[in-house]
């Protein structure tokens, strides 16, 4: 699957537009977690875009454009929450 930030994908062209994509994750850090914050945002970041993959998946897709992520640091709770938004494509390759 093609994941990027850009609206096209240099040498594809994009037949189709399935609709948008969602990954969220949550993860904890600190006290209560082997985690430390850095580790913790990978986590979620790599959480999310397997969810959001598996969203495209479900529409069928093999590439997803415009992609953005959110970064959400919640201190008071020990989580990040990391949101990948996309809009899922069907490319010819």
């Amino acid at each position: 699957m093609i994941l990027t930030t850009t609206n096209s994908i240099e040498n594809h062209k994009i037949n189709d537009y399935l609709g948008i994509v969602t990954g969220v994750s949550l993860t904890v850090y600190g006290i209560f977690s082997s985690n430390n914050l850095p580790k913790a945002v990978d986590s979620a970041k790599e959480k999310a875009f397997k969810k959001l993959m598996h969203n495209a998946n479900n529409l069928k897709a093999n590439a997803v454009i415009g992609i953005k992520v959110d970064v959400e640091i919640l201190d008071q709770f020990y989580k990040v929450c990391v949101s990948v938004t996309g809009t899922a494509v069907k490319v010819m390759e």
